[in-house]
């Protein structure tokens, strides 16, 4: 009996230790670092003048920049998560012939974010060609910096303008991406506060695709179901004329 008891004792003293194993497991794990949600960002107005205060270049969108940078405090490379604010920023920028360039800046991090578009001149097609970001936060072991001048984003026609409702990911580099909400830009042909006719990205007609699918499936089915209902009404007709 002594060592039955001693048995008994030992495994739930071997229980209890894998129990506070998984409890600490579980605390440890809910306080490792994650990169913080800020939420949806603002939309913000963009627009760039010419010298003689004729607007060529108009934006709105709102803005989130995913960074990876070398963090200080925790001596590793960190993810972070940031929405722009329009009411803390300024645009600037200019437009030419074939070229324009919209220039977002302010904010507490030292933000420099620049758009780069491209016209065909040609195919009277433009796009986003480059992106460059800089950055300073202070647990940044150094400044960011990332560039790509080899994009083709946002692509559109002179006098119209480029929407997309939808988030869309701007894939910059490894180290950048950027998302848009509710984006409608105009780089090239704006003529005063109004964007010319839109051109919707692919992510916007897909999702007013899929509702069309889904009414053309139901309509489907009550049809089918309708046709099932008229055929064995016809035949249990036709059997009792039988009899």
């Amino acid at each position: 009996m002594t060592q039955l008891a001693g048995v008994q004792s030992w495994f739930h003293g071997g229980m209890f230790l894998l129990v506070w194993a998984a409890v600490l497991h579980q605390s440890f794990a809910s306080v490792a670092p994650l990169p913080s949600d800020p939420g949806r960002p603002e939309r913000g107005t963009y627009s760039i003048k010419t010298s003689n205060g004729t607007v060529c270049l108009l934006a709105q969108m709102g803005l989130q920049l995913n960074i990876s940078y070398s963090s200080v405090s925790q001596n590793k490379t960190v993810h972070d998560v940031m929405n722009i604010q329009p009411n803390i920023t300024n645009s600037t920028g200019l437009c030419g012939g074939d070229s324009a360039t919209l220039v977002i800046t302010g904010g507490g991090d030292k933000l420099n974010l620049t758009f780069l578009f491209a016209l065909n001149v040609t195919s009277l097609k433009y796009h986003l060609g480059g992106l460059f970001l800089s950055a300073e936060k202070p647990d940044m072991k150094e400044p960011f910096a990332a560039h790509n001048n080899n994009l083709d984003y946002l692509r559109g026609t002179l006098g119209r303008s480029y929407m997309c409702r939808e988030e869309q990911t701007l894939n910059v580099d490894p180290s950048l991406t950027i998302n848009t909400f509710q984006l409608q830009v105009q780089p090239f042909g704006a003529t005063g506060d109004d964007f010319g006719e839109a051109e919707e990205c692919q992510l916007d007609e897909d999702d007013m695709l899929i509702p069309i699918i889904v009414g053309a499936a139901l309509a489907g089915l009550v049809l089918i179901v309708l046709m099932a209902y008229l055929i064995g009404r016809k035949r249990s007709h036709a059997g009792y004329q039988t009899i």
